[in-house]
């Protein structure tokens, strides 16, 4: 199954991933921009188990060549060997595949390099930053039936386009989480300046911060930077990674 990947294939191989075969079992177009795949999981969760924000590389052909991208499981559930995967639909050959998934379709699956480490202490207030392609993440740190940091309150700070929010299917709740809505524009600068505006006076108000980041590769660099270097958060209390490459 691994044959074919190029230098990613060969590097995972040697980090003992482990691989897998999806079968997709329903789709559904959570709004003309977001479509949530129901996959059989190929005996992946037994193998492997559940954590909070576990996600999986996907392998796609890309005019020929291997392309693998990483999707946060939705809803898993070892007991029935199923969960569901959520496409920020776009340009590119994942989006494509997702597009014209069909019952009865199958794609190759690699674990290796997902983790949670629960911070200790646990968060008074939970800080997010994200976007449509980190929402199943965000819904599983906050929600998904789970609430893998606790009781606390939390803010999300969610990018995106003029409509793109309307119907995505939010598992927070709003009795403690408060969602801020702020428009995609100039490449997420936007988004850096709403946070260094807001995000100081919360962080002086929580004795035990826990700052969460998750929007393209670009933006959360320079958000997790500042954040550390300017704001002074350990890196124990910061969790950053990009989760795609805007073109």
């Amino acid at each position: 199954m691994a044959q074919g990947r190029g230098w990613e294939g060969a590097v995972l191989r040697m980090m003992r991933a482990k691989d897998f075969t999806l079968t997709v079992t329903g789709t559904q177009d959570v709004t003309d921009r977001y479509r949530r795949l129901h996959l059989s999981d190929g005996g992946l969760l037994a193998a492997t188990g559940v954590h909070p924000t576990m996600w999986v590389r996907l392998w796609f052909d890309n005019a020929g060549r291997p392309h693998q991208r990483a999707y946060t499981l939705v809803g898993p559930d070892p007991a029935a060997g199923s969960f569901s995967l959520e496409f920020a639909l776009h340009d590119g050959a994942a989006s494509d595949w997702a597009r014209a998934a069909k019952p009865g379709d199958t794609i190759d699956a690699t674990v290796q390099g997902t983790g949670f480490e629960t911070p200790s202490p646990a968060p008074s207030h939970v800080l997010v930053i994200g976007d449509p392609a980190s929402l199943p993440a965000v819904n599983s740190l906050l929600g998904d039936g789970g609430n893998a940091l606790g009781p606390a309150p939390a803010t999300v700070w969610f990018e995106s386009g003029a409509d793109d929010a309307e119907g995505l299917p939010f598992l927070t709740d709003p009795d403690r989480h408060e969602i801020r809505l702020v428009p995609r524009r100039d490449g997420g600068a936007a988004l850096v300046e709403r946070v260094k505006a807001e995000l100081p006076g919360l962080l002086r108000a929580t004795p035990d911060p826990y700052v969460w980041i998750a929007c393209d590769t670009g933006t959360t660099r320079t958000l997790a930077a500042y954040v550390r270097k300017e704001l002074g958060v350990p890196k124990d209390r910061l969790h950053a990674l990009g989760y795609w490459r805007a073109g």
